[in-house]
């Protein structure tokens, strides 16, 4: 199909699409209340191993309930999405996974919460889920006004824009007059706003809430396009019958930096979800993987003997097993494994998520030790 000029998408053929849909935002401070359990709940034999100090309201409340609750996506491709069988998997579902080892060396004892990007944070502040992992970019107000903590960045991403082959596009520059479907409650909607007041580019916003219905929103051609994480975007392609006839433009317009998120006030918490991505990395900087990782106690490099709990007492400094990472690495792999196992197929690259400085990207974790 013939290449549109530069500037040029308006709103002539768009008679009889559905007017714009604007969802109001529900206040998403909510006053969190949590009662200090008075005393730790014994875990499980093969988890349990004392604290070296501290408690964690939020981890004894874990261990009592004999579950993890998990706040994830309603349903992304390569990040959260239940199978044929109704089994949640996907890069975000690891590490709820891996929490769930970490305290009681069982990867099934969580229980997931979908999401939308509305009520995720009022999920998370009420207690309905103990941690979010759900593609969700760490920024200064979630870290203070919301009384979150972003314990890690998992997953770099950042921004771009999804159009039809067809529409003839090939830089967002020449969405001047696009329609552009968009989630509310997002990063994305203000950078939308911020990136077009910026280039003096004029867009009819259509605004939907459930993921599901923005995309179909796109897909029935209500908008132009579609934007949202360079992920997000290859992961919704991945999924239709003809993705050649969708373009990810070039152009990145914002950083995402992704994470799990848990509530302010309970650092023992924080910590261990921290040091797990901490400890994956690491183990695919050690070159540790599912399948060698059993046999690594012969491994006389002092950064494995720690990694996998035969010395400094590392495990117990979080209040799990000194053995948590070899129980994680195990059962899931290590960062590379995991991302190979669940995002790679979707078309996604390593890029800015591979290790620095062996590959040039910015996953790095700091001293095991």
């Amino acid at each position: 199909m013939e290449r549109r000029p530069a500037g040029t998408i308006g709103r002539a053929g768009r008679q009889g699409r559905l007017k714009v849909h604007q969802i109001s935002r529900p206040g998403f401070l909510r006053a969190i209340g949590a009662a200090m359990i008075a005393a730790a709940v014994a875990m499980p034999a093969a988890a349990q191993q004392p604290a070296a100090g501290g408690s964690s309201p939020t981890m004894d409340a874990i261990r009592a309930r004999g579950t993890l609750i998990c706040g994830v996506n309603t349903g992304l491709a390569g990040f959260a999405q239940p199978d044929s069988q109704g089994v949640w998997r996907g890069f975000d579902v690891d590490y709820c996974r891996a929490v769930a080892i970490a305290l009681f060396n069982d990867p099934d004892k969580v229980r997931y919460v979908p999401t939308t990007a509305q009520n995720r944070f009022t999920a998370l502040q009420s207690g309905e889920v103990d941690m979010l992992a759900r593609n969700t970019t760490w920024t200064l107000s979630r870290d203070t006004s919301l009384g979150f903590d972003f314990p890690a960045i998992t997953f770099y991403d950042g921004q771009g824009f999804m159009v039809k082959a067809s529409l003839g596009v090939r830089s967002a520059s020449e969405l001047n007059g696009a329609t552009i479907c968009v989630q509310p409650g997002t990063t994305t909607e203000q950078n939308l706003t911020d990136w077009a007041r910026a280039n003096r580019i004029q867009f009819q916003p259509v605004v939907i809430e459930r993921l599901e219905e923005v995309v179909n929103a796109y897909l029935a051609g209500r908008c132009d396009a579609y934007t949202t994480d360079v992920s997000g975007l290859a992961a919704t392609r991945s999924v239709q019958p003809r993705p050649a006839e969708h373009v990810i433009l070039p152009d990145v317009i914002s950083k995402e930096p992704l994470g799990p998120a848990v509530r302010h006030g309970d650092q023992r918490f924080a910590d261990l979800v921290r040091w797990i991505h901490f400890g994956l990395v690491t183990a695919e900087e050690l070159g540790l993987t599912s399948q060698n990782i059993g046999q690594a106690a012969g491994d006389a490099r002092p950064d494995v003997q720690r990694l996998i709990g035969r010395t400094g007492d590392l495990g117990r400094m979080l209040g799990v097993d000194n053995a948590f990472m070899v129980n994680i690495v195990t059962r899931l792999g290590n960062y590379g494994q995991m991302f190979e196992r669940s995002l790679t197929p979707i078309g996604i690259q390593r890029g800015p998520n591979a290790l620095w400085p062996a590959a040039g990207g910015l996953q790095y974790a700091p001293p095991f030790r």
